[in-house]
């Protein structure tokens, strides 16, 4: 999965794709590159971020998906958490909601998603991207993500939604260590019954681990990728799709031998 910022402030990539043909140039390219799905987000989730109004993420992402929808065969991702913006972005052409809070957010989310016979991504979070990396602590923190994410998959399946990925969500709410294991333990998540997905790319706790800036975590991320496949996700949700589509072609080889 590649991803996809239309917004001001990302961690990683704000202000990179600032118009329309920008944006959709570079989800052409990633496709070039080897990605099987575009995920697009209109409102940054780093650590500390504040909220975008409904209609501002709007304006940044639908016009971005209706393009894509008519140049590109492969799977279009919308990244909200908000009923109204998924709904609009599936209209658009999108097929999968990937949704950071798990659907726990907006009540209506999962029959939206429902309703367009969409596939959604399940993300664990704790708190909200304004206060998740105060403090954040676990009794056990594998544990309680797959607590989370299986309560989550048995209410959407309840819903009539008939695909759903988990992911963990690293870096949400969980501090270097808390990362750490859950990449380790991923393969507890198996259980819940759902594909998993890992998004490890860039993160902060490369960036601990290795001193290093943002942009110099390449190597650390292909390190995490290799070990999230190796231990059981099934998608990786990455900027560098070009380089971390050949680290998951060998990882694939390693795990298949």
């Amino acid at each position: 999965m590649g991803i996809l910022n239309v917004t001001p402030d990302s961690f990683s990539d704000g202000g990179r794709y600032a118009t329309i043909d920008e944006a959709v140039a570079f989800a052409l390219q990633m496709v070039e590159d080897g990605a099987d799905v575009i995920d697009v987000g209109g409102e940054s989730t780093r650590p500390g971020s504040n909220e975008v109004l409904i209609e501002e993420e709007l304006r940044r992402v639908v016009p971005v998906i209706e393009q894509l929808a008519k140049r590109t065969a492969i799977p279009i991702s919308v990244d909200t958490y908000k009923s109204q913006v998924a709904e609009q972005a599936l209209n658009a052409g999108a097929t999968i909601v990937n949704d950071i809070s798990g659907g726990s957010f907006d009540v209506h989310m999962f029959d939206v998603i429902r309703d367009h016979l969409a596939s959604a991504v399940l993300m664990h979070m704790k708190g909200t991207p304004k206060t998740m990396q105060e403090h954040p602590a676990y009794e056990n923190v594998t544990k309680e993500v797959h607590q989370f994410l299986a309560e989550q998959a048995q209410s959407a399946r309840a819903k009539g939604i008939q695909q759903i990925i988990v992911d963990p969500g690293i870096g949400f709410g969980k501090n270097l260590r808390h990362n750490v294991q859950l990449l380790k333990e991923l393969s507890a998540l198996k259980a819940i019954g759902c594909p998993v997905m890992v998004g490890p790319s860039r993160k902060s706790f490369i960036g601990e681990i290795l001193d290093l800036p943002v942009n110099e975590r390449l190597e650390g991320t292909a390190a995490a990728v290799t070990a999230s496949i190796l231990n059981g996700a099934h998608l990786v949700r990455v900027h560098d799709v070009k380089e971390m589509k050949r680290v998951a072609r060998m990882a694939d080889a390693l795990k298949a031998a």
